[in-house]
C-alpha cells in the first residue's frame, strides 16, 4: 500500500482527462503504472502485463457508469451492441492471450507506438468521413472483434477506436460516443479474465495481486476518477477544447516516447 496515493493521483488526473476529452484513461494510466512499478523493482518481465491489466480492471466500473448516463439519454444503439458485444469479448479474450504470447518489452513497444499515434490522430483532429448507410452486421462482428482484441492488448476502453468507426458508418456522434461506452464493458470484462487467467500462476507478482492484476492500484484508480470524471466533464464547457486537445497530445507523445525508449 506504500503507493496508494500515487495510484488516487493517477486516477484523479485520468478521470479528468476522461471527462473533458472522452478518451479512455489506460493511455496514460497504462505508461505511469509502467513507471510506478518500475520504482517498485518489480520484475520487467511482468511490468507491462500488470499495468494493462490492471488498467483494463479500472474501466469495468467507469464503463458501466457511462453506459447507464448514456442509456438514459437514449445515446446507446442496443441493436448495434447485439453484434458488437460478443464479438467484442471473443476479442478481448483473444488480446490478453496474444499480450502473453509478445511478452513485456515488445508489448511495451507496441503500446508507445499506438500511443503516438493517437497523439498525431489528436493533433490533426482527424474525423473520418461519414457513410450514411446502416452497417453490416457482419461489419459490425468484424469490427467488434478487432476492436476489442487490440483494446484488451493495450488495456484500453474501445471508445478510441470504435467512435470513429461507427461515425464512420454514418452513426451519430451522440450514439457512437454512448455505444462505444457500453462497448468498453464486455472488452474490460473479457481482457480482465484472460490477463487474470494468464498471470495466476505467476511467481513474480506482487502480493495483493490476482494474475495481471493488481488490486490495490485497482481501488485508488477507480475511485478516484469516478469523482474527477465530473470536473473534467465541468471543465470541457469551460476551456477551449483546442488548447486542451493539443495538450493532451502532447503528454501522450512524451508518455509514447517513454514506453518506446526509456
Amino acid at each position: 500500500m506504500e503507493y496508494f496515493a500515487a495510484y488516487v493521483l493517477l486516477g484523479a488526473f485520468t478521470g479528468v482527462i476522461a471527462g473533458m476529452l472522452g478518451v479512455g484513461g489506460g493511455l496514460i494510466i497504462v505508461p505511469v503504472l509502467v513507471w510506478l512499478f518500475t520504482l517498485q523493482q518489480l520484475n520487467p518481465a511482468i511490468i507491462t502485463h500488470l499495468a494493462i491489466g490492471t488498467s483494463l480492471a479500472t474501466i469495468i466500473p467507469t464503463a458501466m457508469a457511462a453506459t447507464l448516463a448514456h442509456h438514459r439519454h437514449g445515446a446507446v444503439r442496443i441493436d448495434l451492441l447485439a453484434y458488437l458485444m460478443p464479438a467484442a469479448l471473443l476479442g478481448a479474450l483473444l488480446g490478453a492471450a496474444l499480450a502473453e504470447f509478445l511478452g513485456g518489452l515488445l508489448l511495451r513497444r507496441v503500446f508507445g507506438i499506438f500511443e503516438l499515434l493517437i497523439a498525431v490522430y489528436l493533433l490533426l483532429n482527424l474525423k473520418p468521413p461519414q457513410r450514411p448507410a446502416t452497417p453490416h452486421p457482419g461489419w459490425l462482428s468484424s469490427g467488434g472483434a478487432g476492436i476489442g482484441t487490440i483494446s484488451a492488448l493495450l488495456g484500453i476502453g474501445g471508445g478510441t477506436l470504435m467512435v470513429p468507426l461507427l461515425s464512420w458508418y454514418g452513426v451519430t456522434l451522440r450514439h457512437a460516443i454512448g455505444t462505444a461506452s457500453a462497448l468498453g464493458l464486455p472488452i474490460a470484462l473479457g481482457g480482465v479474465i484472460g490477463f487474470i487467467w494468464h498471470g495466476w500462476n505467476n511467481p513474480d507478482l506482487p502480493a495483493g495481486s490476482s494474475g495481471y492484476v493488481l488490486w490495490s492500484a485497482f481501488v485508488g484508480i477507480a475511485l478516484a476518477s469516478f469523482f474527477t470524471a465530473r470536473l473534467g466533464a465541468w471543465l470541457t464547457h469551460r476551456l477551449p477544447i483546442p488548447l486542451i486537445r493539443t495538450l493532451f497530445a502532447a503528454l501522450l507523445s512524451v508518455l509514447g516516447l517513454k514506453m518506446l525508449f526509456f
